[in-house]
């Protein structure tokens, strides 16, 4: 790929998209998955955002910088302890079922838990854990990202509920239809608890960095950070605000239709878009590659 930003591009793409338009390619189920961008208030009391870059051995996106998160994990739908919007609330505004709700809130927090080693839950609907260090602590997370121990067992077992109100819904995307790992994604908001700290917990990053919306950004356009569509498009949605509690407060006002690339035949040429952000289109010739504005 050449271009002059940081997109994310796989080379199998036009392959897999001209297969898809023969019907020689059948989309898989999207799995659903959460992702949460993490905020912290910078020197200046702007938010800062924490992101990961995923090692370059990565299946998928290898090398690009994203938010912790994953996919939900079956056992997200049994009854969890929950402080907050209750499942049905959350079913409201994400367009599910009260179960797929709670499973999607639930991957949210487990998954920064995972990834991050924070932990948006406490032992009363008011309060959040303050320190998540420690072999013991290490112990749990290290055995829910194992699958030995489920999210809702890690809760009662330490007396913690699960604080749903210290997220806000932020966007969804899908993966598009011709890639062989897709996911129904669903991305939030929260801030950092008073006295937790995050660190590299996950064994599929290998760097992790608290940076302004703004010097994200500009490095995507420089070409010097290698990110995925949803990720730079959410990163460019925080750009205007200069708090956290604004942040916050307007996540209830976001839309959260789904967000699907759609890819074209136009003669030879592949037009490769995600509606309503183009600054992602791509015009690919059967020859040369991928190519656009910015290219």
């Amino acid at each position: 790929m050449s271009t002059s930003n940081g997109q994310w591009y796989p080379p199998e793409w036009p392959d897999r998209i001209r297969a898809l338009a023969r019907g020689e390619l059948r989309p898989v189920a999207p799995r659903r998955a959460a992702t949460v961008l993490l905020l912290r208030a910078g020197a200046d009391g702007r938010p800062v955002v924490h992101m990961l870059r995923r090692r370059a051995s990565m299946a998928f996106a290898g090398g690009a910088y994203a938010y912790p998160g994953g996919s939900v994990d079956p056992r997200d739908e049994r009854n969890v302890p929950w402080a907050g919007p209750s499942p049905a609330d959350w079913a409201q505004r994400l367009g599910t079922g009260p179960v797929e709700a709670q499973a999607i809130v639930c991957a949210a927090v487990r998954e920064t838990f995972e990834e991050a080693g924070v932990l948006l839950a406490g032992p009363a609907p008011e309060t959040v854990v303050a320190d998540t260090t420690g072999e013991d602590w290490e112990a749990d997370r290290a055995a829910l990202v194992s699958r030995e121990l489920s999210f809702a067992d890690f809760l009662e077992r330490r007396g913690l509920l699960l604080r749903s109100d210290l997220l806000g819904a932020w966007a969804r995307w899908i993966t598009p239809e011709f890639e062989p790992r897709r996911y129904d994604t669903w991305f939030f908001v929260a801030a950092l608890p008073e006295g937790q700290r995050t660190r590299n917990a996950s064994t599929e990053a290998d760097r992790t960095v608290w940076t302004t919306p703004d010097d994200a950004a500009a490095g995507y356009d420089r070409g010097e950070l290698l990110m995925m569509p949803p990720t730079i498009s959410t990163l460019r949605a925080l750009q205007p605000y200069a708090s956290i509690p604004e942040v916050l407060a307007a996540a209830s006002g976001r839309d959260l239709a789904p967000v699907l690339a759609r890819a074209r035949l136009v003669g030879g040429e592949i037009v490769l878009s995600w509606p309503g952000y183009d600054e992602f289109t791509r015009h690919i010739e059967p020859t040369t590659g991928p190519s656009g504005a910015d290219a």
